[in-house]
Formats: structure tokens, sequence, C-alpha cells
């Protein structure tokens, strides 16, 4: 069986940046990619410089082409366990075994969404999370906030800076704090008690949100709360934890823990993107992957450095 220097494991934008930058450092790198990226529903990545509004499936082809025009290669398939003896061996849900020295997982996040009638459906398209990554397509519209958590009242300001009309939905969220009643009547923000049932559409496009008890807002847009989950179980029989990750105080989800470098609590394992920050968008995602491939890089110069240093020496 052929040993890669490095298995990547998950091919979106920070997997490919890291597959990159490790294949032009000549490292024999194998990228496994199970064809399913988070951003898949959206019409186009947004905030990538000089790639603005690219589908996310052109980006990652365009990626792919680079890698393996500096001898990447690539696999297809769901990654289900990974154990070491001296190398780790990837396995994949085929029964499919892969070797590599070092591992850099890139896995991503799992959107669980508020449980509403017809949510789903409408996903990385009327129904969105990010004012970053999809703000400007919404600008100008009637957006509602469907509030879960306690960030529901950031959210509603952040998109308050999109548009005039904006109305938060309290849905299942803790009652607001008076500081932020105060802050959402000073921005405009309207507020709606009570549970959202399910959204109103018409000819393909959302129209209202439709209230417990029968009464519907109409809206253009709906700004939601994930529960962001790491894709990083088959990790487990590894001793890598999966742990929470806080912003303000506020849980926004679970993650791999890593240093600056994408360096984990397992010596070889290597982690990038949202799998370890579950706040990135695809550019820091991508920033992220090239980090942590100069982490994977200087971890394998240093053992062959040590190794050969030994061999001159005897």
């Amino acid at each position: 069986m052929k040993t890669y220097d490095v298995i990547v494991i998950g091919g979106g934008a920070a997997g490919l940046s890291g597959a990159l930058a490790l294949a032009r450092s000549r490292r024999s790198v194998l990228v496994v990619d199970d064809g399913t990226p988070r951003n898949a529903p959206a019409e186009g990545v947004h905030n990538f410089l000089t790639r603005d509004g690219t589908p996310p499936a052109e980006l990652y082809a365009l990626g792919r082409e680079e890698v393996a025009g500096y001898g990447g290669e690539f696999a297809t398939g769901t990654v289900t366990a990974v154990r070491r003896d001296d190398l780790f061996t990837v396995e994949l849900a085929d029964g499919t075994t892969y070797q590599g020295r070092r591992l850099l997982v890139t896995t991503g996040l799992t959107d669980t969404l508020p449980d509403v009638q017809g949510l789903a459906e409408r996903w990385g398209r009327d129904v969105l999370h990010c004012p970053y990554c999809h703000g400007w397509e919404v600008r100008d519209q009637a957006i509602g906030i469907l509030a879960t958590t306690g960030m529901a009242t950031f959210q509603a300001l952040l998109f308050r800076q999109l548009s005039d009309d904006v109305t938060l939905f309290l849905h299942t969220a803790p009652e607001p704090t008076d500081e932020q009643w105060e802050q959402l009547a000073a921005r405009g923000i309207s507020v709606v008690q009570g549970k959202v049932e399910r959204l109103e559409v018409e000819d393909d496009r959302l129209t209202g949100l439709r209230l417990e008890g029968g009464r519907v807002i109409p809206r253009q847009a709906l700004a939601v709360q994930t529960s962001l989950r790491a894709r990083a179980g088959f990790l487990a029989d590894l001793g890598l934890e999966i742990v929470e990750q806080e912003s303000n105080g506020l849980v926004v989800g679970t993650i791999v823990a890593a240093d600056a470098q994408g360096a984990t609590a397992v010596p070889g394992v290597f982690v990038a993107g949202n799998v370890t920050d579950a706040r990135a968008t695809v550019m820091p995602a991508a920033a992220g992957g090239l980090m942590a491939a100069g982490g994977v890089n200087a971890d394998l110069i240093a053992e062959e450095t040590r190794l050969a240093v030994a061999a001159r020496s005897r």
C-alpha cells in the first residue's frame, strides 16, 4: 500500500488550500472527500477575494485542478475510522483504506436547523444565517430573524445594517434583556412574540412566517441560528475530544481544539477550517488550511531531520 506524507480528510476550501501548499512543498498528498460541502445549497461564495459569487462546486473544481497540477491525488468516500500504529490508517465506508504519515482534517461542520415546517427546504436560498456570506443578496428586503438562542439580538443588529425592515421573532429564544430591548427599539427592529409554526411560500419564494394561532407576518428572507457540530466523530479512536466553542459567552458550536497552526492534542493530527473554528467563513477557512499545511510540513521536516542526524551518527 502506498504511504502518503499527508492524508487530507475533507475537500473544501480549507482542505484544498492545505493540500495545495503541501503538494507545492513536494509532499505526497491524498485528499479524501465525500462530496457534501456545507455550503452546497448556496448559489455563490462571497467575500472571497477575486472569486466573489463563484458557485461552491466551481470553486472546489478549480481548487482540485490546481492541487492535481502539483501531483496531489484524490479519493471519493466517507471516512468512518482512523487508527494509528507507526502510520495513520484511514478507513472509508466502502472498506477502502489508505495510509499516511500525517493527517490534516478539514471536514467542517454540520448545521442542525430549527424545527420549523418548510425551513429546511429554503436553506441556503432565502433562509440563511450569515450576513457576510449572503447579506448583500437580501439587502433592503423584509428580513426576519428566527430567535432560538441568546445570539438572536446580535444577529438582528447585524442584518439591520442591510435593511430598514427587520423583525425579530422570539420563537424559542430567551426573553431579551432590558439592554437588548433598548437596542432593538433604538434601531427600529420590531419584535414578534410567539412561536413560528411554518414558512409561507408562493411561486418558490418565501412570503411570510405563520405563527401558532394562524397569524402571518410577511417576510422575504429569514435568518436563523443553526446548531453547529464538528464532523469529526471518526477521530474518537485517536482520543481526540470534541469541545464547545464560545463567542461573547455563548456556545456557538462544537469543534476540535488546536493551536494556531492546526496541531491538535494528538501528535501528527492537524485540523483547519470550520472543524476547528465554527465562525470561519470560506476565506478564513482557506487561510487556516494554508497555516495548518505549514505546521504539517514543519512537523515532517523535524522528523526527517531527526532521523537523518541519527543515521549520520551511526
